[in-house]
């Protein structure tokens, strides 16, 4: 079995962003996130409406991490601190050494390559620190921002994807892990 700790919490950083763990400081960011209705289009899920249900969902993605069962980022501008979105590693695979990407970015940030560079991030992330071999990633197959996304992230679209669903599967795999000396 692979021990995950992530404690202390990995704040991640890049050229213009940090990722941090979400706190109750986040409840109006994350209601806004959850309750619009462009970035739920493609998701099914409820939406949150209320500040009682962003605080709820921030309790339980803090409880998930303590319990090592995931971890969930509030991705941030460095320089202004303003978040902009999210994205998180969860249903982790032991036997698979693998888990699924997630991701949303508010939709007055989309297009300005933020996501490309926090995706990329998590990835090194799960692969250097996590020691996954595989990560996966799936989304609707008309959410074709998404999809441009994790082709631009090298993500490949799965075998396993089902004619009659309209989510389509994509993989990322660790190349360091083919490499054999």
């Amino acid at each position: 079995m692979i021990k995950r700790n992530f404690t202390p919490f990995p704040v991640l950083t890049t050229e213009r962003l940090t990722l941090r763990q979400l706190s109750a400081d986040d409840q109006q960011d994350i209601l806004a996130l959850r309750s619009d209705p462009e970035i739920n289009k493609y998701l099914a899920r409820e939406p949150s409406k209320t500040i009682e249900d962003a605080t709820n969902f921030i309790n339980k993605v803090n409880e998930h991490i303590q319990k090592n069962n995931s971890i969930y980022w509030a991705i941030t501008l460095t320089k202004t601190r303003t978040f902009v979105g999210t994205i998180c590693l969860f249903n982790f695979s032991d036997e698979k050494n693998s888990g699924e990407i997630g991701y949303e970015l508010m939709p007055e940030f989309q297009k300005q390559g933020i996501m490309t560079e926090a995706i990329q991030e998590v990835i090194t992330y799960a692969f250097q620190w996590l020691k996954f071999q595989k990560i996966v990633a799936f989304t609707h197959q008309e959410n074709h921002h998404s999809i441009k996304l994790l082709e631009k992230a090298n993500f490949l679209p799965s075998p396993e994807t089902h004619q009659e669903d309209p989510g389509l599967m994509f993989s990322h795999y660790n190349s360091s892990s083919f490499r054999k000396h």
